[in-house]
């Protein structure tokens, strides 16, 4: 079986190891007889979103967002089109907050979002820094998902957050709400990377992308022992904290 996974902006959006989680799915992936087929894209390549299982963003700085702005406002309608045709999208912080209304930096010029949601993102000087962990309710899966966020930004009026914060800031600091979830999107101010810290993420992902094809496809049980050790360490200390 052959996925299409588009990493977009690969050269200008890849902070904190963010690229971690294209290792991952396509190891995974590789693991089970699967090959994920990686598409690097940037500024001026043509490509089509359409055509593609997954579609991954990963985060970058105010400067690196408008680089990338107009690029990506001129590929709306066929991200639309792949998320409502159920393409698996990872969005982290910068990738995440674009797909919103807007961005608003601390001089109060706005940088506008695709609008695909109806959250908005406006610059604080308290950056909100550390490790996090939230609850996530996933396709009847309860599970907890642990990373690193360092972002000024504060996300607003998410109307279907992701997780509930446990233990750090997320969307906003205020309102115990970390990321968004709509039908296969998955926005998350998670660093670190995320995926390595959360196989159990990874291979939703992945039976999400197989489901495209094959609508009884569950992930083959890989030994993830070594990974949820660490991650149930990182909880540990979390909640030690609180």
């Amino acid at each position: 079986m052959e996925l299409h996974l588009a990493w977009l902006y690969d050269d200008l959006l890849e902070l904190y190891g963010d690229r971690g989680n294209v290792t991952v799915l396509r190891e995974r992936c590789a693991k089970r007889g699967i090959t994920l087929h990686v598409h690097q894209y940037s500024v001026g390549d043509q490509f089509d979103l359409t055509k593609m299982d997954m579609i991954f963003i990963g985060g970058g700085s105010d400067r690196e967002q408008n680089i990338i702005y107009e690029d990506l406002l001129a590929r709306r309608e066929d991200f639309v089109m792949a998320i409502e045709n159920n393409a698996v999208v990872l969005l982290i912080c910068g990738g995440y907050q674009m797909l919103g209304q807007y961005y608003k930096d601390l001089d109060g010029k706005m940088i506008p979002g695709l609008g695909i949601f109806d959250y908005y993102t406006e610059s604080s000087r308290d950056r909100m820094v550390g490790y996090i962990g939230i609850d996530c309710h996933i396709d009847g899966h309860n599970f907890q998902l642990v990373g690193f966020e360092n972002h000024g930004g504060k996300t607003q009026n998410v109307a279907t957050p992701l997780g509930s914060v446990f233990a750090g800031h997320g969307n906003n600091g205020t309102d115990g709400q970390e990321g968004v979830l709509y039908k296969n999107v998955f926005g998350t101010y998670l660093h670190g990377p995320l995926l390595p810290r959360n196989p159990e993420l990874a291979d939703l992902f992945i039976e999400k992308m197989m489901r495209r094809y094959e609508a009884t496809y569950v992930p083959v049980a890989l030994d993830d022992s070594l990974e949820l050790g660490a991650k149930q360490q990182v909880i540990r200390e979390l909640k030690a904290q609180i």
